[in-house]
C-alpha cells in the first residue's frame, strides 16, 4: 500500500498531549478537539496539540472511543510499505533471540508493544494465527501476512496458512464484520486447522479454528513450567484447568497426583485427551466441577492438596466491574489457601489488566487474613517474553502470576 505524507491533522486536548508524551499511544473520541478535514475510517492522521506541536502519526477510527492509535512519533516517516516491514521485522527479531527454542510456537505480534495496534499473530509451527481488532490495521494487513510470511522464511520457516480470528465485539466498534477462515492469497494456502505443538516437553492438539482465543493460551509457557518444576512427589489441584496445561507441567514433572478440574465440558474433554496424549492418565484425573462450589466441599472434607493452582478466566473486561472480579478473587484464594496444609504450595493468577498487581496482592492479603496464613513469595512472574511488555503502556502488562508457600 502506497502512502501519502499529507495527512489530515487532529488536535488533542492537553490532557491526551501528556498521555502521548509520556509514551502511551491511545486518544479517546472526548480527547479529539478537532480535525482540520475529512478522513477515511482506517486513515492515518497526525496528532498535534493545542499549539500545533506533533505529537504522532495515528490510525483514525470514525467510530471507535479509541479514536486514534499511534503508530509511530517520526514526522519524516512515509508509512508505506517498507514501513510495516520494519516493524515486522522488528516483532520476528525479538522473538527469535527471547524465545530460543520456543520461537517455532509464539506470540508473533502483540498489538501495541510492537507497534502493530489491535494486532495479535501466535505461531503454531507452519500456521499463523491472526485476530485483527483496529480498521487500520485491518486495511494494511495484506502487507503485514507478506512481511510475515517473507521474514520468517529468512529464517527456514514456511507458513503454511494464516487463520483468521476477527470475531470479537470489538471489530463492531471499530466497523469491521466478524469472521473467521483462512486468509486466501498467493502467498499461502489453507491447510487442516488441526495441529500439535509441544510445549515444555508436553504435547498438545490445538485447533485453530474451535479452540479458545488463537487455538491455545502461550503466555502462561513459564508460569507452567515453573509449576512443573514444584509439582515433584506432591498432591495438586488444578483449578480452571482449560486444556490441563498447568495439571499436565505438573503431571510431568514428577506429581504424585493431579487433580485437573474445569466447569466445561468441552475443556474436561481436552484435558482428559492431553492426559493421554501425554501417557499421564494414570496419574493426573480431569473432572467437572464449579470451582467456587469445589473448593469449599474439598475444605469441608480436608482433602490432601499440597499444591493448589488457580489460572481463572478474566474476572473483569471492565473498569465498571472490578469491584465484583476483586470478592471472587479473593474467595477462590482464600479458599484455596484454607485447604493447603502448612508448607503447602499456591499458584495464582489474574489476567485481567484492569486487575493491577498492586490490587492484585492488596486481595490476596486480604485472602491470607481470612484464611488466617502468611504467605511467603517465591516467584512473581507475568506473561511470557513474546507477550513484551510497554512501560509506558500499562494495558500491556496484564497477567500476574504468583508463587506462594502457605507458611
Amino acid at each position: 500500500m502506497k502512502s501519502d505524507r499529507t495527512f489530515p491533522r487532529a488536535t488533542v486536548s492537553r490532557k491526551a498531549e501528556a498521555s502521548l508524551r509520556a509514551g502511551h499511544v491511545w486518544v479517546y473520541d472526548t480527547e479529539v478537539k478537532s480535525i482540520d478535514r475529512a478522513c477515511g475510517n482506517g486513515s492515518l492522521i497526525d496528532v498535534v496539540s493545542e499549539k500545533g506541536a506533533y505529537l504522532g502519526t495515528a490510525f483514525y477510527s470514525e467510530k471507535s472511543k479509541l479514536r486514534l492509535r499511534v503508530i509511530s512519533t517520526n514526522a519524516n516517516e512515509t508509512f508505506g510499505d517498507a514501513f510495516f516491514r520494519r516493524r515486522v521485522g522488528y516483532a520476528v527479531d525479538y522473538r527469535a533471540a527471547v524465545m530460543g527454542g520456543d520461537f517455532g510456537c509464539c506470540r508473533l505480534i502483540f498489538g501495541e508493544s510492537d507497534g502493530l495496534p489491535g494486532l495479535t499473530v501466535d505461531r503454531y509451527g507452519d500456521i499463523l494465527v491472526s485476530e485483527v481488532l483496529s480498521v487500520g490495521t485491518e486495511l494494511r494487513r495484506e502487507t503485514i501476512y507478506r512481511a510475515l510470511c517473507d521474514k520468517l522464511a529468512e529464517t527456514d520457516a514456511r507458513v503454511a496458512g494464516i487463520y483468521e480470528r476477527c470475531e470479537s465485539n470489538v471489530r463492531t466498534l471499530e466497523g469491521l464484520p466478524q469472521h473467521k477462515g483462512w486468509y486466501e492469497c498467493d502467498f499461502c494456502g489453507s491447510p487442516s486447522p488441526l495441529t500439535e505443538i509441544t510445549e515444555n516437553g508436553v504435547v498438545y492438539a490445538v485447533d485453530v479454528e474451535n479452540g479458545q482465543k488463537t487455538g491455545f493460551f502461550l503466555d502462561q509457557k513459564y508460569n507452567r513450567a515453573a509449576v512443573g518444576r514444584l509439582a515433584r512427589g506432591r498432591r495438586v489441584l488444578d483449578c480452571f484447568t482449560h486444556t490441563g496445561s498447568f495439571a499436565l507441567n505438573a503431571a510431568k514433572g514428577g506429581a504424585e497426583r493431579v487433580l485437573a478440574v474445569d466447569v466445561s465440558d468441552t475443556a474436561v474433554q481436552l484435558a482428559r485427551d492431553n492426559a493421554r496424549r501425554n501417557g499421564v492418565s494414570d496419574v493426573m484425573e480431569v473432572a467437572r466441577a464449579d470451582v467456587f462450589e469445589l473448593l469449599p466441599q474439598l475444605c469441608a472434607e480436608h482433602a490432601d492438596f499440597d499444591l493448589v493452582i488457580l489460572d481463572p478466566p478474566a474476572f473483569t473486561k471492565s473498569r465498571a466491574t472490578v469491584k465484583d472480579a476483586e470478592r471472587g478473587y479473593r474467595e477462590i484464594n482464600s479458599r484455596a489457601m484454607k485447604l493447603l496444609p502448612r508448607g503447602g504450595f499456591l499458584a495464582t493468577c489474574s489476567c485481567s489488566h484492569f486487575m493491577t498487581p498492586e490490587n492484585f496482592i492488596r486481595i490476596l492479603r486480604g485472602a491470607a487474613a481470612d484464611a488466617n496464613v502468611t504467605l511467603k513469595l517465591i516467584e512473581a512472574r507475568g506473561a511470557a517474553p513474546d507477550h513484551p511488555v510497554l512501560l509506558s503502556v500499562p494495558e500491556t502488562d496484564y497477567l500476574k502470576f504468583y508463587l506462594f508457600q502457605i507458611v
